[in-house]
């Protein structure tokens, strides 16, 4: 075995390892960020047309408040407020099941959606009017969400007083720091031809037309909700490990069209802030119900318990075979030949085929002529047309010589007539001995 160069330099070999490793974690990130891009135009915190939630989004985050958007449906069980908004053709029992698991973990706020939009498309490459997610209005649609608040009706109409909301917030916040107590507020919306309101039982308006119809509301239950029991001048339940459930049934109270006017801006902040009855929790958007759910990142996850633990033992394990790659223990070994070359390699080959087949004892007659045959040369001795007579001539010289032992004759006669392996190699060494005497 010898050593030889490697076919690769070290700087090869070390960016081919690093150009792996990089793969590898790109595609553990790919593999747990499937959703898509949140800024779609779609009606969730990611989108920035005016039928999304971004400003809302980031107003809340300039306030110093936790705000997460949510990917994945097992986050959906964390603590804080929740804030769904589902598009129109949402599966009812899906949002049903999300808000009957939280009415003992948070609050939950549900949006129900109401513009149908279509993206604004630009005049020309070069359009400065041109943003991506922008969206334009193509008309209405309200829900039906089948499962989930059948009891709840929403409808869409004309507002009265050219879309002016109102609410009477009586609220003072003690101990929460969510009250505002500011009495009568009141804005305008941005459509007042098209006003999505919400009827049903078991419903304390928050925010109402002018003509009274509710934009805004909470469920009556048996909670304890002092932000939102204020707010409505209503006396609460006796519940306090239940959360509220509100609805905003005209999603621009809280939209990034609606959002544009300060006195609906204020109102959404007053609004998120009752339902979360408090700011030590986080605001959580859902983006799960608007197709944009995720798996969790394996990146991450990889490097959270329990699996921290396997991920350093394959650290070490990478760093260990990286080490004895580039540093190894002597030369590097060439495989040697299977057969090697020269006379010796053919006899010994040759041998270990006669001993696999079990024929050895074929091979002790030929040996004993061929000996023969090698004396009668070496010594000169006349060629005789029998065996014996060569073998004759062959035991005189050895007499004329006096080499003491068994005569030629005899050993060449036990070598043929030996069976076992053990045998034939003891006559084929006498008469081997025998020969190198008599031809020194």
């Amino acid at each position: 075995m010898s050593g030889g160069p490697s076919p690769f330099a070290r700087g090869t070999l070390i960016g081919m390892v690093l150009i792996g490793l990089l793969a590898f974690v790109a595609l553990l990130y790919a593999l747990g960020n499937q959703g898509g891009p949140l800024n779609n135009g779609g009606g969730h915190a990611g989108g920035r047309g005016l039928n999304g939630y971004a400003a809302l989004a980031a107003m809340l985050e300039a306030d110093g408040m936790q705000v997460q958007r949510i990917r994945s449906k097992q986050a959906l069980a964390q603590p804080g407020l929740l804030v769904l908004t589902p598009p129109a053709d949402a599966d009812g029992s899906k949002i049903a099941q999300i808000v009957e698991a939280r009415r003992r973990i948070g609050p939950t706020l549900v949006v129900t959606p109401k513009w149908l939009v279509l993206p604004v498309n630009r005049k020309n490459w070069f359009d400065p009017q041109r943003r991506k997610g922008w969206t334009r209005t193509a008309g209405t649609d309200a829900p039906e969400w089948k499962g989930f608040a059948d009891n709840v009706t929403v409808s869409i109409g004309r507002a009265a007083d050219k879309g002016l909301w109102q609410s009477v917030d009586k609220s003072t916040g003690t101990g929460s720091g969510t009250g505002t107590g500011t009495g009568t507020q009141s804005g305008h919306l941005p459509a007042p031809a098209t006003v999505e309101t919400g009827s049903g039982k078991g419903l304390i308006p928050l925010v109402t037309t002018a003509d009274g119809r509710m934009l805004a509301a909470y469920a009556e239950d048996a909670g304890a909700y002092p932000a939102l029991d204020s707010w409505a001048n209503m006396q609460g339940g006796e519940d306090t490990d239940l959360y509220p459930l509100v609805y905003v049934f005209e999603p621009d109270l809280l939209d990034n069209w609606g959002m544009a006017d300060r006195a609906t801006g204020l109102l959404a902040y007053r609004l998120i802030m009752a339902s979360a009855m408090t700011r030590t929790q986080p605001v959580m958007f859902d983006l799960t119900l608007n197709g944009l759910g995720a798996n969790r990142n394996l990146l991450t996850l990889a490097f959270e318990p329990p699996f921290l633990a396997a991920t350093l033992c394959l650290l070490l394990a990478l760093v260990a075979v990286v080490w004895r790659a580039f540093l190894p223990f002597g030369p590097r070994l060439i495989r040697a030949r299977e057969i090697a070359a020269g006379k010796t390699a053919l006899v010994g080959t040759s041998a270990a085929l006669v001993r696999r087949a079990g024929r050895l004892h074929l091979i002790a007659a030929p040996y004993a002529d061929a000996s023969r045959e090698r004396l009668v040369l070496a010594l000169g001795l006349p060629r005789g047309r029998l065996r014996t007579q060569s073998e004759t001539a062959i035991d005189a010289a050895q007499a004329r010589r006096g080499i003491p032992g068994p005569r030629y004759s005899d050993l060449a006669a036990a070598l043929r007539a030996a069976r076992h392996p053990h045998d034939l190699a003891r006559s084929a060494r006498a008469l081997q001995n025998l020969e190198k005497e008599l031809v020194r």
